[in-house]
Parts: C-alpha cells; sequence; structure tokens
C-alpha cells in the first residue's frame, strides 16, 4: 500500500506549534523514510512510516532537549495516533536507548531499542536528512549519504553521538542496506 503525506498532518505539526525548519525537517524524513521503505522490498506498514517520520519530532513544539521524544509522543497519544506512531516518536532519540542509557540521560527507565523494521527505516532517514540538510554531502547526491554513511558517522561525531548511539546506527545503516541490495 502506498502513503501519502496528508496535508491535514502537516496542520497538525503546525496547530501544534513545531517549528517550520522541524517541519520542513520532518517533510524530508517522511519522504525518505517511505522511499527507503519501498526500495526495500519488505512488506511494511507504509501509514506507520510515513506518518511515525512525519511526527517524530512533535516535541519540539515543547523543547529541542532530549526529552522532546517522549514529549512528542504523549502529545501523539492525545491527537489519537496509533501506538506503533508514538512508538517511533519515543524511540527515535539516539536511535532506541537501552534502559541504562535513558537512566543516565535522566529519562523515565525503560527499553527504547527499537524492534521493527517501520521503527528502523524511519531512525535511519532521520539520520539521513540530517547529513542531507547539513551539507555533508553535495545537494542533489543524497545516496552519497547512504554510500558514505558508515564513514560520515565516524568522521562527524555530531551524527553518532557516542560509540553505542554509532553502532546502533550503524546496525540499522547495514540491515536496511542488505534489505535493499538483495533485490
Amino acid at each position: 500500500m502506498d502513503y501519502v503525506i496528508q496535508d491535514s498532518d502537516v496542520h497538525l505539526l503546525r496547530k501544534a506549534g513545531v517549528p517550520e525548519d522541524d517541519i520542513k525537517h520532518c517533510l524530508k524524513v517522511a519522504e525518505k523514510a517511505i522511499e527507503i521503505a519501498k526500495r526495500t522490498g519488505a512488506v511494511l506498514d507504509m501509514e506507520t512510516i510515513g506518518r511515525g517520520a512525519l511526527f517524530h519530532d512533535l516535541g519540539k513544539a515543547v523543547t529541542h532537549e532530549i526529552e522532546h521524544g517522549m514529549i512528542g509522543a504523549e502529545a501523539g497519544k492525545k491527537l489519537g495516533l496509533s501506538r506503533a506512531i508514538t512508538d517511533i516518536m519515543e524511540k527515535h532519540i539516539r536511535g532506541g536507548l537501552t534502559e541504562a542509557e535513558a537512566k543516565e540521560l535522566g529519562l523515565p527507565v525503560k527499553d527504547y531499542r527499537l524492534k521493527t523494521l517501520e521503527e528502523k527505516i524511519v531512525i535511519y532517514a532521520d539520520r539521513l536528512v540530517d547529513i542531507i540538510m547539513d551539507g555533508v554531502v553535495a545537494i542533489g547526491s543524497e545516496l552519497d549519504a547512504e554510500t558514505g554513511f558508515i564513514e560520515i558517522l565516524k568522521t562527524h561525531l555530531r551524527y553518532g553521538k557516542n560509540e553505542k548511539t554509532l553502532n546502533r546506527y550503524l546496525g540499522y545503516h547495514k540491515e536496511i542496506q542488505r534489505l535493499i541490495n538483495r533485490g
């Protein structure tokens, strides 16, 4: 099933107070996540991917700090978003934290690790869009962000954050690229 980003969802982001730059980012993440999902050839819930990507930074209406994922997920529940979508919103911080990492960062202690391919695709797309929008790769050469992903994350510490986060992102990259390349 194809999924098309809905103007009504973009309106919800604006109404919630998400800054326009963040909305632009969310739109690009949704487009990238849908594109990647199609390329994997896997059977996926495209609405969860598209809407999860679009709403992943809803919490930035309140804060740009690390708790924006948790805040966004709570707001998403109030909007009636599905559990699959609010899980993406809550878990996307640093690519899915362990309980120990959550405690260390002052977040509610629980397991934020990504379990579904839909979650992993959205988080992977989020990182790729950051790389693209930050100008790490030339405009118009988005594929360079994927082909150079490992090297970019290892040389630009802001994308990998720390060793645990870096290894998570590299794992998602390898898993998703395996799916893309098998076709």
